[in-house]
């Protein structure tokens, strides 16, 4: 039996002006089907492994009723799925904070958006493994990380 708790809580939801704008200043950036993906390696401790934001364009849905099933079937599939990202960063001691932002202007089903949420994981994943390594290797040669 999976003894994971699947909980979306409030310390694991971005929510800080601060954080978010120096997101957006010094985040990397990655785009899967439906989203863009702006992430960077916490400056702060955090509680948990990452916190997430979740974004819907007004000028692409109209109707705020629209923009919020969007973001429930985001934060759904993300709640289902971070486990992978989590289980990841824990194990090279890492936190990061990003923002998912939808990118498409048609209302995608639930199944789209958690493929697309696995892909930004992987994604994730994939590139904070990079980061980490190149980390590594330069303070090994004896220069200093930037």
């Amino acid at each position: 039996m999976n003894a994971r708790r699947e909980k979306f809580e409030k310390s694991e939801r971005l929510c800080s002006t601060k954080l978010i704008s120096g997101l957006f200043e010094n985040g990397n950036i990655f785009y899967t089907q439906l989203f863009k993906v702006v992430w960077v390696k916490s400056p702060t401790k955090l509680h948990h492994p990452a916190q997430v934001a979740f974004s819907v364009s007004k000028r692409a849905f109209r109707l705020a009723v629209t923009r919020n099933l969007i973001k429930r079937r985001m934060r759904e599939a993300w709640r289902k799925n971070k486990f992978l990202l989590y289980d990841s960063l824990s194990a090279g001691n890492n936190q990061i904070i990003l923002i998912v932002i939808m990118r498409g202007e048609s209302i995608p089903d639930y199944q789209t958006v958690e493929k697309s949420v696995k892909q930004i994981i992987t994604k994730l994943s994939l590139s904070i493994r990079a980061t980490t390594e190149v980390r590594r290797q330069k303070t090994e040669d004896g220069r200093l990380p930037d």
